[in-house]
């Protein structure tokens, strides 16, 4: 089998290093070998640690996607749309098989491209764009088959678990931990896509089409970041049992499926509260399975090209699947929740002036939207000064809660508006 390979990045060079290093493995294994005969990158005389000689060289992605001599087009470029985009369609209208590790692509195009490679009769597997080297994709569309799933979740995103734990673990500040990770290259110069909650959401959508039979629906996930999280928050979480991570949560309710990524508490015993550091977890919950945890590396050249040569190997095998589970005809609406209709528990921090009669003021307040305190803490008392006042809230549903946090952020003694993290009971 052929492969020809777009983009010779960290993740590129890679995946060429493990076929040729494991070239004799993949071909017991596939019943037949899988060579590169392609490849394509902006600079040919970079040194990228790989032996490329042999190989047919590309300027242009586009043109090597459909004219290279290849039965499969790994796409390892990136990005949403342009060249990434072009290569994809462009090696499905050829005939050709692909293989992509691009989250943002899938997240935004799967359903169409899935389509065009349904009509072209070829094959679009990305094991690799959702929680590196961790098989997800392949669990939930061959392993749980016989599961009606009703949620799948899980810590989707290294980058924003590494800058939580080392928060919990060290006492440090969130701009301390994420200066720390760029400089170690675990955060991108420009952390924005990982720290406000995107790269994660783009995983999410993908995850839910698998799971649920939908189309892929970006657009309706609900996207919160970790840059508000403090090392407050992380110490009152210790307090009350819990641990905070960045989680993408899909789940079907009574009112649509709920897409959501964004801070959460969750209980210090959950398997997912010890999952750290870069890795990435991913937890089913199958009506025949119960639930089923993976953890892993999410990202990485090793992983995330174990996951691309996995999918090579399932081509040579001759295994092709529907695109997400089932026939793209096959699939459903999205059918959106709206998170004004989520219903949990959350927690608040208020930062206030300790004066008498402010605590009266909050009960009010929650007492007037019909929500009910679980439990309340105070550290010190400096009447006059500024205090934090934290408060576990019973489940409720998201829209009154946006009420009691506007209305509490108006209260004298308030000093700035309340932070609010939701509870997860896993």
């Amino acid at each position: 089998m052929k492969i020809a390979v777009a983009g010779l990045g960290t993740v590129g060079a890679g995946t060429v290093k493990v076929l040729q290093d494991n070239a004799d493995l993949l071909s017991s294994r596939s019943g037949r070998s899988i060579q590169v005969t392609a490849v394509s990158a902006r600079d040919k005389s970079r040194d990228r640690g790989v032996p490329l000689d042999g190989y047919a060289f590309f300027e242009d992605a586009v043109e090597m996607a459909a004219k290279a001599d290849a039965d499969v087009v790994v796409e390892l470029i990136g990005g949403e749309n342009g060249v990434a985009k072009d290569v994809v369609e462009a090696a499905i209208k050829s005939g050709k098989h692909v293989v992509t590790a691009n989250k943002a692509l899938v997240a935004h195009h799967g359903t169409a491209l899935a389509n065009a490679a349904e009509q072209a009769g070829v094959t679009l597997n990305y094991e690799a764009a959702v929680a590196g080297g961790i098989p997800v994709i392949k669990s939930l569309r061959e392993g749980l088959a016989g599961n009606k799933l009703s949620s799948v979740y899980g810590i989707l995103n290294g980058t924003c678990n590494y800058i939580l734990s080392r928060m919990r673990n060290e006492g440090l500040d969130f701009a301390e931990v994420l200066d720390d990770a760029q400089r170690l290259g675990f955060a991108e110069a420009d952390p924005s896509f990982d720290i406000d909650g995107v790269d994660a959401a783009h995983k999410l959508a993908i995850l839910a089409s698998v799971a649920f039979g939908r189309n892929v629906d970006f657009g309706s996930v609900y996207i919160e970041g970790i840059r508000q999280v403090s090392q407050l928050d992380i110490q009152f979480a210790e307090e009350l049992g819990y641990r905070i991570k960045l989680l993408g949560i899909a789940a079907e309710t009574d009112h649509g499926i709920e897409q959501r990524v964004h801070p959460c508490m969750v209980p210090d015993s959950a398997p997912i509260a010890s999952v750290e550091d870069v890795f990435n977890a991913v937890v089913a919950e199958g009506d025949q399975v119960g639930t089923l945890m993976l953890e892993g590396r999410g990202a990485g050249a090793g992983p995330t090209a174990s996951a691309v040569v996995g999918d090579l190997v399932d081509i040579a095998r001759g295994i092709s699947l529907p695109t997400f589970g089932i026939p793209v005809g096959d699939l459903r609406a999205a059918e959106p929740a709206s998170m004004d209709r989520h219903f949990g528990a959350y927690y608040i921090r208020l930062t206030v002036i300790d004066e008498p009669g402010l605590v009266a003021d909050v009960a009010a307040v929650l007492r007037d939207n019909d929500v009910s305190m679980e439990s309340i803490l105070q550290h010190g008392r400096d009447p006059g000064e500024q205090v934090s006042l934290v408060m576990t809230l019973h489940e409720t549903e998201e829209l009154r809660m946006v009420s009691v946090v506007d209305a509490i952020a108006d209260l004298k003694g308030v000093v700035e508006r309340p932070v609010m993290i939701r509870i997860e009971d896993f």
